[in-house]
């Protein structure tokens, strides 16, 4: 039986952005997003979704976590199973308990990442043979390497690597395209974790369009990146531009809205 490739998704679940976002943590402040943009471009994200051919399960908001629409950072998901994680953020520490419930609701295995390390989903890059643990501010060594444990439990191939300084996440820099291709900057690749893979670097001055996210048969980006996008397409893909220039005031991108998998 053929495998399908690690990009075909039948499932999502989103979380509904809370007014708090405003006070979403940032690396650089570059001012505070607007709520009514914000709420616009997580619909519009969630629609595209849909159009790819993805069942949407939408949480409600919640108002005590102001990064809590990022779904992906306090949670992994497979066919296999699921993993709750441990944000490095103390903020957002709360965030894995309450997506823990809605995991045992939709998977019949779920395993909780255990202390005293951290990691965020926005370290961790899947690919067909392996799956990623970028070492970051957010992911430390002792929880890559817990992680590693339970992602071999779930019949997964981990490798831990490192993030570039002054790069927020792993997936911040680089994003899956097809089986064989990568999105990456030109920063991260330069480390040789990509050797093997086919590369599409993003164009200077549009680095933040590297986390894109391929769903099915299309990849969305980031509708700021017009050189990335004309790229893409140039190299035929079906490219879905989304806004997200209220998100990225909050240090978030395209992979952070949502977590995605395919029912067995």
């Amino acid at each position: 039986m053929q495998t399908k490739p690690v990009y075909a998704f039948d499932h999502a679940i989103v979380r509904i952005p809370c007014s708090a976002i405003v006070n979403g943590l940032r690396a650089v402040d570059i001012g505070a997003p607007d709520y009514a943009k914000v709420l616009a471009e997580h619909s519009a994200y969630v629609k595209a979704l849909e159009a790819a051919g993805v069942t949407v399960e939408t949480l409600p908001a919640l108002d005590a976590y102001p990064d809590s629409m990022f779904v992906e950072d306090p949670a992994l998901v497979f066919t296999e199973g699921a993993i709750v994680m441990r944000p490095g953020a103390s903020s957002r520490f709360g965030e894995a308990a309450e997506m823990a419930p809605t995991l045992k609701h939709r998977f019949d295995r779920v395993i909780e990442l255990p202390s005293p390390g951290f990691a965020d989903g926005g370290d961790i890059l899947v690919l067909q043979d392996r799956v990623m643990i970028g070492l970051s501010d957010r992911t430390n060594e002792t929880g890559a390497e817990a992680l590693t444990e339970c992602l071999k439990a779930l019949g997964k191939n981990p490798v831990i690597v490192r993030t570039p300084a002054n790069v927020l996440h792993f997936k911040s820099d680089c994003s899956l395209l097809d089986e064989n291709t990568v999105l990456a900057t030109k920063r991260l690749a330069a480390g040789g974790v990509f050797d093997g893979l086919k590369i599409l670097f993003t164009p200077d001055g549009e680095e933040g369009a590297a986390n894109a996210l391929r769903i099915n048969d299309r990849v969305f980006v980031g509708s700021a990146f017009p050189q990335t996008i004309a790229m893409l397409q140039n190299a035929g893909y079906a490219v879905v531009p989304l806004a997200t220039s209220e998100i990225a005031k909050v240090d978030a991108g395209l992979s952070c809205m949502s977590l995605r998998w395919r029912a067995a």
